[in-house]
């Protein structure tokens, strides 16, 4: 692997992480606006975008174990999403 390359699936690595970190921020801002403890749409949502580069980046390093709790961690948050499409909208 050159070093560009490696560079750049260390960049990717890091957004997928990042991405994770802000989801936290925006779970902790949400519910406190709310005064309770609350997991917005946008915390699943990054959690998907994040889930699914962290998984190309452990493909791509081919860490079988990695590469499996992405998968299992990536399937609850689609899981997720899907519950909270098929909710009646809330006024």
């Amino acid at each position: 692997m050159t070093l560009s390359n490696q560079a750049l699936w260390i960049g990717l690595g890091m957004v997928g992480q990042l991405l994770f970190g802000v989801r936290f921020l925006v779970q902790w801002l949400y519910s406190e606006a709310r005064g309770q403890s609350l997991i917005p749409p946008a915390f699943w949502y990054l959690s998907v975008a994040g889930g699914v580069i962290v998984l190309s980046y452990a493909i791509h390093q081919r860490e079988l174990v990695f590469i499996i709790g992405e998968a299992v961690t990536l399937a609850i948050f689609l899981r997720n999403l899907i519950m909270l499409r098929k909710q009646p909208e809330s006024d």
